[in-house]
């Protein structure tokens, strides 16, 4: 049934380039900012565990693949079976104890050979290249972190990330200029981030959560003020204090 669907769905995107005066006219450069949205709309669907939300972002993603790959066919540079192709023998080679003789005995071996596999097989001079220069600050930090850490360099345990979150901030104390500022507050996230690798937990993820609850008692705060017909802008910050201390208490 999938591949009945999935067969569907290409022959729709060839009619649509050759019918749509929209499709048609969109290249590889146009549909970048549609591949981010539709990345990040898929992100929210998880997190807020909307299962019939993220079947249907997925098909937009999968949309996003076949949009292009139809482009590439069009100006023969590839076609879609070799995406597929390619994929499917980077999943064979990359798992040589699941479809080979190698024998692992937890998950940090498995992502220790896909490095080494990886290394190889790209002939990479460093374990950092590949990590995408776009990806968004924090989790280009831990992604950068997390590979560091497989070759070694890395604290013994947290303690020593803290001992270096306090260095931190006694740097930003005495920085004097807005250079100085700029690269201390860039250093105290590096260090924050790394913290949160430690406790295998997403930076990317837990910013997020702050930030959507922060959003979640600023706006009682305003409705609270609305009943009262005030705004938030008038009150004084003693005032605001008290409502964010109740909306943290509800």
């Amino acid at each position: 049934m999938y591949l009945e669907e999935f067969q569907k769905l290409v022959e729709i995107m060839t009619r649509l380039r050759k019918e749509c005066p929209w499709d048609r006219e969109q290249t590889p450069e146009t549909l970048r900012q549609y591949i981010i949205e539709e990345a990040y709309e898929t992100v929210e669907a998880i997190d807020d565990a909307n299962w019939g939300e993220l079947k249907k972002e997925l098909g937009d993603l999968l949309l996003q693949i076949v949009f292009q790959a139809e482009i590439a066919r069009e100006e023969n540079r590839f076609e879609l079976h070799e995406v597929i192709a390619n994929i499917n023998q980077k999943l064979i080679d990359r798992h040589p104890h699941v479809f080979g003789d190698t024998s692992v005995e937890n998950s940090d071996q498995v992502r220790d050979n896909w490095e080494q596999i990886k290394m190889k097989s790209e002939k990479r001079e460093s374990i950092l290249q590949g990590i995408p220069a776009h990806l968004p600050g924090l989790l280009r930090a831990q992604r950068v972190q997390d590979k560091a850490s497989q070759a070694g360099f890395d604290w013994p345990d947290p303690n020593g990330v803290i001992d270096k979150m306090q260095e931190e901030i006694e740097e930003l104390r005495q920085a004097r200029s807005p250079a100085e500022v700029f690269e201390e507050i860039g250093d105290m996230l590096f260090t924050l981030v790394n913290l949160c690798r430690f406790h295998k937990i997403s930076a990317e993820d837990a910013l997020r959560a702050t930030t959507t609850k922060f959003i979640t008692r600023f706006q009682y705060i305003e409705k609270t003020l609305a009943g009262q017909d005030r705004r938030i802008q008038d009150i004084p910050l003693e005032e605001a204090e008290q409502l964010w201390q109740e909306a943290k208490g509800k």
